[in-house]
Order: structure tokens, then C-alpha cells, then sequence
């Protein structure tokens, strides 16, 4: 047959089928739309970071609070000590510009212009700071004389200019001022918007209109030049066709509000009963509501066929103990969540991490830092760079060359819940290699007090290896002070002192690891040196990834004491950052498979007692 008759025959093929089968046909574009939708998702998450382990870390003095970005790749961040940081990405990472002393005390809110080259504070001390973030410089001071709960941006309808709109902590009152004028009240005093005071407001430049919440739970809409009437574009006329009464029947009140990007959506954040709640804008309908409570939480890790939300029992309740105590922190009220750049994705933090989740389909795509130790709280998402801040994204998401030369190089920041550094996850875990091991950087001077301790620190013997003499055999232990200082320090002074003196193996379990170190003999006592607990020490470049690591154990982040272990088995990855590693056994192996095959209890404590006579240690 011809190539021209087999083109013909072809199509004869094809219009019998069409004719004869037209449900196949309809099956068959279905599943090309599938197809495409799914690789269409598959190139914008190139957008987004997906490496599981945070990448750098960086300090701030005191706790970190709040991280905010602009498109133009600007990070700004924010501390309890009022103090407010510029950075600047560049390349794959982040460079600190400047330090600005904003408030005595942590800001009780920020916001940034809709065009990211504003940026103001206000605190307790009642003053709003306006920043020009391009020049990293402070352009202005504005004096209040109320307590203020919140700010953001607002464009006065009627002289085109950018202003700050501020609530009042304890009235139902916003007042809106002029940064650049040089009267010291307000431009105009809005009082007949809410009966409470406003906890959150966020500006829409599309629909020029005002959206603001307050602490009954009462969400509004209005616009400066008429608080009482809706704009044109708004899809509603009364509130009862709508879900914004969603939070007074609840009886909950949100602490955080961010608008979408194209200004269709809103989402608000609820720590006090774990939900997050998206809104279509223009209806004011609820969208998607997300249940992160302890409940949900533990039936996801249950009922979870594959690891992205599997956690062992000891630690979801660890996690559900810091939970807790986030919710009545100060710092709970900076849990948040953001869209992506399309508005197509949310992203907030949870028990489990930081989850990015399509809102179109509806599932969680990737969960961030899950096997971190921390709780995260407030992000911020940089996606494009400098010279792609106007990308489109179908460009993105086609198959185009020349969306290759965007390189995006996606950026999460995060805070975390009582820490002083903020977090950088990227499309690169972190590098374990000796070279690239310090990932949390230590970018702050220390204090006088600080400094005094590191100067009585290297004058101290730093113990470099230990004999560890049992009942069965001598095992020889090399320590790792650089690492560990904290956890080599507690051993060696705990050794020099007999601490360990007739201290027995209270559990062995044979293909895993001996412990020891507990002087009640049943893995509930102990004490550090300093007679409380002290914080994990780990680092990339040490790992359970070999038999005989010598590592601390405890009751969760941030519990050492005198008890530690050393592992039998070859890798114990779901041991690394949870457990201090500082040190290894490097002689007396057959001694340790001497003690892990003894004959145990159902509590895994040897019938026949196994105990340390004494411990040597060798200084430099």
C-alpha cells in the first residue's frame, strides 16, 4: 500500500471510529486532559523547594518571629528584640545587607506594600517604622497614641497615595496615616466598620477593597471612601449568602490572613483549633478547609499506606506535647500560610512539617522537614528570581525552551517555634560532606557573655577518648568534642566523678544497642552534670550509619541526661537528629556483641546483671 492510501486508510479508520464509538473518543480526550493536568502540575512544582531537610539556617540574636519576602527577592526578618534584618537572595542562597534596631520589643505586626518597596512595623512602643526595602534604608517614624494590634497598606481612593491603615488593640477603630506627611495624626479615623477590635486587615488591589477581621470573629469588607458599601466586583450584597460567618459560629478566631496573588483567595489560620480556611473573595464561600488537629493528625499517620506521614508513637507525642505549648505561646499567633506565585497552591505548617498542597485537586504534595526536630511556624516563599519576576507561568509550565532559562531556584523560609534562626529549604539537601557539614550558620557576633564562656572553654582539657571497663570487657570509645562539646563534656565529668561507678546495662537489644548510664538501673533516672537537661547537638556529618555509635539518649529534643547507647546493628537512620552522636567504639567490639547476646526480661533488662566498673578518660 502507498504511503497516500495508507494516509487515507488511516483516516477512514479514524472517522469509523469516531462514528461507531463516540464514548471511546470521549474516554480518550478525558484521559489526555488527566494526562496533561498532571504534567502541568508536575513543571510549576519545579517551583517549589523539595528537599525533605532544610538546607542553611541563619541567626538572629533573639527568637526569630516573622520572615517576609517580595518578589524581587528581598528577605526581610523579624526578632523578639525588635530587631529587623535585610537579605538579598543571590544564586542558589541568601546575603545579609543590613541591621536595623526597629522596636525595644518584638513587633507586634509588619506588612509590605503591594509592589514590595515598603515595608512597615509597629510595635508596643507605639511607633510605625517605614522601611524602603530596595535601599535597605528606614524612611520614616510615625508616632501613635493607642496601642496597635495590627497594619497593612492601603491605597486612599481618593489621592492615589500608599498609606497605613493601624487598628487599635482595644477600640473598634482604624486609623489611616500618611507616612510621608509631616502631620502627626491621622489622615482619617474609620469606627463604624467592626463593634470589636480588629485583629487582622489585608488590602485587595483588584477589588480596592478592605478585608479585616476582628477578635469576635466578624469578618468585613469595605473601602475607604465608603465603609458601607460593597464594590461592584464583589459577588454578594448580603453576608448571609456567604461562609464569612464561618469563625463566629465556630467560636474561633483566625491569627493569620494572606491574599492570593490574583487576589481571588484568602486564607486565615486558626493554631487554637488547628484548622486553615481558604475563601473565594469575590463570593466570600469557603473553598477549602484543612483540620490539622491532633485527632486528624493521628488518623492521617494511622491510616497512611506509604512514609510521608509516618511517625513512630514516642515521637507524635513528643510532637503533640510542643504542639500544646505552641498554641498558648505568643509564637503561635505566627503560624501562617502562603500561596505560590500561580495561586494555585497553599502552603502551611503542621505537626508533620511544612505541606504544599494543589488546591485544585485538592491533595498534599509534598511535606518539608518532616524528620527536622522543630516546629515550624511562620514562611515566606521566594519562587522567582530578580529577572524572572514577570514570568508567565503557562511559559513555565510548557514544554517551551525558553522556560529553561528562568531557573527559578525556589527558596522556603521558615521560622520555628522558640529557636533564634530561621530555615532555607531549596530543591537541594543539605551537604554532609565534610566540607559543606555547618549548614546552621553562626552569622551573629557573640555577647560579652558569650565570648567569656568560649574563652573559659578552651582553657578547659578537652577529652579526646574514653575506656568504658564493664563486667564482660573493656570497650575503648573515641569522642567527638567538636561535634558533641556539650555531650563529651557531660560524660567525661560524669566518668571523673564515678557517676558511672556499678551503673548496669538496663536494656539490650540484641541486632540494635546496649544502654547504660542510669543509676536507678530502669531507664528513668539520671541527671547532667549541670543538674538539668541540655539540647541536642547534631551535625550532617555524623550519622547512625555505621554499628557502635555512641550517642545520648533521651525522652526527645532537647531531654540529656546521663543515659547513652551504643548501636549494634549496621544503620539507624531513623535515629539521626534525634539522638546526639559523640563518639564510637573503636576497640573491644567482641565485648559489646558479649553484652547485646545476654539473656533479657520482656523489658529488655538482662536476668543477670551487666555493670561498668569504671570509666577512664584521656585528655589531650
Amino acid at each position: 500500500m502507498s504511503h497516500k492510501n495508507s494516509k487515507r486508510k488511516e483516516s477512514e479508520d479514524m472517522a469509523a471510529n469516531d462514528s461507531n464509538d463516540d464514548s471511546l473518543s470521549a474516554a480518550t480526550q478525558a484521559a489526555k486532559r488527566v494526562v496533561t493536568a498532571g504534567s502541568h502540575e508536575k513543571r510549576l512544582l519545579e517551583r517549589f523547594p523539595c528537599a525533605e531537610m532544610y538546607e542553611r539556617s541563619y541567626m538572629h540574636r533573639d527568637l526569630v518571629d516573622r520572615v517576609v519576602v517580595t518578589k524581587s527577592g528581598f528577605v526581610l526578618t523579624l526578632s523578639a528584640d525588635g530587631h529587623v534584618k535585610f537579605w538579598k537572595k543571590s544564586g542558589k542562597g541568601i546575603e545579609f545587607v543590613k541591621d536595623f534596631r526597629a522596636h525595644m520589643s518584638a513587633a507586634i505586626a509588619c506588612a509590605l506594600s503591594s509592589d514590595g518597596e515598603l515595608f512597615a512595623t509597629v510595635s508596643t512602643d507605639k511607633q510605625i517604622k517605614v522601611f524602603d526595602v530596595v535601599n535597605f534604608d528606614m524612611i520614616g517614624i510615625v508616632s501613635i497614641d493607642f496601642l496597635p494590634s495590627t497594619l497593612c497598606w492601603i491605597l486612599d481612593p481618593l489621592d492615589q497615595s500608599m498609606c497605613i491603615a493601624v487598628a487599635d488593640a482595644n477600640q473598634s477603630v482604624i486609623h489611616v496615616f500618611d507616612p510621608y506627611s509631616a502631620e502627626t495624626g491621622p489622615k482619617t479615623s474609620i469606627t463604624n466598620v467592626h463593634r470589636q477590635p480588629i485583629q487582622l486587615m489585608a488590602y485587595n488591589r483588584t477589588h480596592k477593597c478592605m478585608l479585616s477581621i476582628d477578635k469576635g470573629g466578624m469578618v468585613e469588607y469595605w473601602s475607604l471612601n465608603d465603609t458601607h458599601k460593597l464594590p461592584s466586583s464583589i459577588e454578594f450584597s448580603l453576608k448571609s449568602q456567604t461562609d464569612l460567618y464561618e469563625f463566629k459560629k465556630g467560636k474561633y478566631v483566625p491569627t493569620s490572613l494572606a491574599l492570593s496573588p490574583d487576589d481571588k483567595l484568602f486564607v486565615c489560620t486558626s493554631p487554637a483549633n488547628s484548622t486553615i480556611c481558604v475563601f473565594r473573595f469575590s463570593t466570600g464561600k469557603l473553598y477549602r478547609k484543612y483540620d490539622e488537629s491532633a485527632g486528624a493528625c493521628n488518623a492521617i499517620r494511622q491510616n497512611d499506606e506509604t512514609d510521608r506521614f509516618r511517625i513512630d508513637d514516642m515521637e507524635f507525642g513528643r510532637r503533640l506535647a510542643v504542639e500544646n505549648e505552641l498554641v498558648k505561646a505568643p509564637a503561635g499567633r505566627d503560624a501562617n500560610a502562603v500561596f505560590d506565585e500561580s495561586s494555585g497552591f497553599l502552603i502551611f505548617t503542621s505537626l508533620f512539617g511544612i505541606k504544599v498542597v494543589n488546591l485544585s485537586t485538592n491533595k498534599v504534595l509534598r511535606v518539608l522537614g518532616k524528620s527536622e526536630p522543630y516546629r515550624f511556624t511562620n514562611i515566606a516563599l521566594i519562587q522567582s528570581t530578580p529577572d524572572s519576576s514577570s514570568a508567565r507561568y503557562d511559559l513555565a509550565a510548557s514544554k517551551n525552551p525558553a522556560a529553561q532559562a528562568l531557573e527559578p531556584e525556589p527558596i522556603l523560609f521558615s521560622a520555628a517555634f522558640r529557636k533564634n534562626r530561621f530555615f532555607m529549604f531549596t530543591r537541594e539537601e543539605p551537604d554532609h560532606t565534610e566540607q559543606g557539614a555547618d549548614r546552621d550558620i553562626f552569622n551573629e557576633k557573640p555577647t560579652r557573655e558569650e565570648a567569656s564562656l568560649a574563652v573559659a572553654a578552651t582553657k578547659k582539657k578537652i577529652a579526646r577518648s574514653a575506656i568504658l571497663r564493664t563486667t564482660l570487657g573493656d570497650i575503648h570509645l573515641s569522642l567527638f568534642p567538636e561535634s558533641a562539646p556539650k555531650a563529651v563534656e557531660n560524660f567525661a565529668v560524669h566518668s571523673q566523678n564515678g557517676y558511672y561507678n556499678g551503673v548496669i546495662f538496663h536494656r539490650v537489644i540484641k541486632r540494635f544497642m546496649i544502654q547504660t548510664g542510669d543509676p536507678l538501673g530502669d531507664g528513668t533516672g539520671g541527671e547532667s552534670i549541670w543538674k538539668k537537661t541540655f539540647e541536642d547537638e547534631f551535625t550532617p556529618k555524623l550519622r547512625h550509619d555505621r554499628p557502635y555509635t555512641l550517642s545520648m539518649a533521651n525522652a526527645g529534643p532537647g531531654t540529656n541526661g546521663s543515659q547513652f547507647f551504643i548501636t549494634t546493628v549496621d544503620a539507624a537512620p531513623w535515629l539521626d537528629d534525634k539522638h546526639t552522636i559523640f563518639g564510637r567504639a573503636t576497640a573491644g567490639a567482641d565485648v559489646v556483641h558479649a553484652i547485646e547476646s545476654a539473656k533479657t526480661d520482656k523489658n529488655d533488662k538482662p536476668f543477670d546483671d551487666i555493670s561498668i566498673m569504671n570509666v577512664q578518660i584521656n585528655y589531650d
